[in-house]
């Protein structure tokens, strides 16, 4: 880091966008966790990684670039060759009248500097960027991959047509791993038709055709994932799951391996389950400020549940990893029962679940409440058994939180009393209850707005809706993506959370006692200040940060 931890410090005070106590527990943290006090505040969800460079910018005197908002052409990232860059934590991201712009981790690094205007004649005008974000940066350098994907599968076929298959199989196995990996896919599909295979990539939650295998070399890839995540070789007929460790300059990167037959051969889901993805604040995710304050009510209480619900693939155990990390310090004993342990966390006692071992997620709960823990993590509260420990080592001083699967925060509770939870244990352990689901951000570098009338956005919207966000205007301002080489031309990059944070109320205790439905619960939360999921999602459509269309998508039932 450019600047010591004395420095930063004084540099936060002056701000004054932390108060003391924040920079003191994020001292303490630095100490106990061996961290630097920038990894310490970016760990504890202080302050933004962003936030922290243009502070760091502005004490160095020099112009700060968020290279994650910048559209890199690759003939000027390509004047920096790939070692230099990589070694010197530098990247040239324009070029233009003013000279070769490049971000730089160290913009005291005056030798790299002369340097490039040697080598390239040009006049060299340095930014500061983060380490994070500059790391990030340099994956572009492996964008060439797309480009060439094509010739090398076309080789690696043409090996495969004259000897043996082995050597080009395993080839294309990493090449489709690396690829996806570079385009931040979380799952690779891939699926056996009658004349040939088909590969998708699932990128910011939707599936994307990648390529088309000839159908010859389809039950050779299979084979060689099964060899590599040790499933049976000569098992065609039954459903398979395992899981293999890829080693790639970024990380290890773990892959959850599903095989089912289907009638045109066996198909297989690759699920990429990389720890920088993991890497999130509560503010990253699109939790806004309201939000986040009831949210860091229920977790700083002692004891009680805090549950974060939603349908597969909308971010629940992101969103409780971000709290785990907030709660994280050396004074507290943090266990998890996961399946899969998606995130590796120091400092925290991840288990397994092992159904070939009988470790259940009941099982495995009991086991950890026998290690004097703080805080419990439950991948998920699937059945009774394991709803009911969940519940009782919330009333015995355990702050408990987990995952479950219902359409929004106040079908949760009738949910729990379905698994035969008594109403007045669901109503005195339950501190919090988030809903949410994930849109899709337009792309910045290729957002344009126009106006619409209200006429043409009520039909995509409901009447209440309707009523509540434009009421007696006729035109409002709407965003979207036009398309762009950053966003592969879909108009969207990333994807942000959509939410609605239900507090368990005094009011919404008794509706509980009473058995009262989820509609009237939903009701009362509103009244006392819940914002939906839907009308998060419109604020966040008007502010420019995804559109109505992405917002309808995930939240019509």
């Amino acid at each position: 880091m450019t600047v010591t931890d004395q420095q930063l410090a004084k540099i936060l005070g002056e701000s004054r966008l932390l108060t003391a106590e924040q920079l003191q527990k994020a001292s303490k943290n630095s100490e106990s966790r061996h961290l630097s006090l920038y990894e310490s505040l970016l760990s504890l969800d202080l302050i933004s990684d962003e936030q922290l460079g243009k502070m760091i910018a502005d004490f160095l005197k020099i112009s700060f670039v968020a290279l994650s908002k910048v559209s890199i052409p690759q003939e000027v990232l390509q004047i920096i060759p790939e070692v230099v860059a990589r070694k010197q934590k530098i990247i040239a991201f324009e070029n233009d009248g003013e000279g070769l712009k490049v971000a730089l981790a160290d913009p005291e690094n005056v030798e790299v500097q002369q340097f490039l205007s040697k080598k390239t004649g040009e006049k060299i005008v340095p930014y500061f960027a983060t380490e994070n974000d500059l790391n990030e940066a340099l994956r572009l350098y492996r964008k060439e991959l797309q480009k060439t994907f094509d010739e090398m599968l076309k080789e690696a076929v043409e090996e495969a047509k004259g000897g043996p298959a082995e050597a080009p199989v395993s080839k294309i196995i990493d090449l489709l791993i690396e690829y996806a990996y570079e385009n931040k896919a979380s799952d690779i599909h891939i699926e056996p038709e009658e004349k040939s295979s088909l590969v998708r990539f699932r990128i910011d939650g939707v599936l994307h055709d990648v390529l088309s295998v000839p159908s010859t070399l389809h039950e050779q890839m299979v084979t060689r994932i099964k060899v590599l995540s040790k499933l049976r070789t000569d098992e065609h007929l039954s459903a398979q799951d395992g899981k293999m460790r890829i080693k790639l300059e970024e990380e290890e990167l773990d892959i959850r391996i599903s095989i089912v037959p289907i009638v045109e051969g066996e198909k297989v889901v690759m699920r990429l389950l990389s720890s920088h993805s993991r890497q999130f604040s509560l503010g990253d995710l699109g939790m806004n400020s309201k939000d986040l304050e009831k949210v860091t009510a229920g977790f700083n209480k002692p004891y009680g549940m805090v549950l974060s619900t939603g349908p597969t693939g909308s971010g629940k155990t992101t969103t409780i990893y971000s709290v785990l990390k907030i709660l994280n310090t050396r004074e507290k004993n943090i266990a998890t029962i996961e399946d899969p342990v998606e995130y590796d966390i120091d400092g925290i006692n991840q288990i397994q679940v092992n159904p070939k071992t009988n470790l259940t997620f009941a099982d495995g709960l009991r086991a950890i409440l026998r290690q004097d823990p703080d805080i419990i993590f439950v991948g998920e509260i699937r059945d009774k058994e394991t709803a009911g420990i969940a519940v009782n080592s919330a009333m015995t001083g355990h702050l408990v939180l987990s995952t479950l699967h219902t359409n929004d925060a106040a079908t949760t509770l009738p949910r729990l009393i379905d698994m035969d939870i008594e109403p007045f244990l669901v109503a005195s352990t339950v501190n919090v209850i988030i809903g949410q689901r994930l849109v899709r951000k337009i792309c910045e570098k290729c957002r344009v707005s126009k106006t619409v009338t209200v006429a043409e956005v009520s039909k995509q919207l409901p009447k209440e809706a309707v009523e509540k966000h434009f009421r007696g205007k006729k035109e409002v301002r709407l965003y979207s993506g036009k398309g762009c080489p950053v966003c592969h031309s879909t108009g969207y990059v990333g994807r942000v959370g959509v939410f609605e944070v239900l507090v368990v109320s005094e009011a919404v205790r008794e509706l509980i006692s009473a058995k009262a439905d989820s509609e009237v619960i939903a009701k009362k939360a509103i009244t006392e200040g819940m914002t939906t999921m839907l009308d998060d999602g419109i604020e966040k459509a008007l502010n420019g940060i995804t559109t109505i269309e992405e917002v309808m998508r995930v939240t019509k039932q």
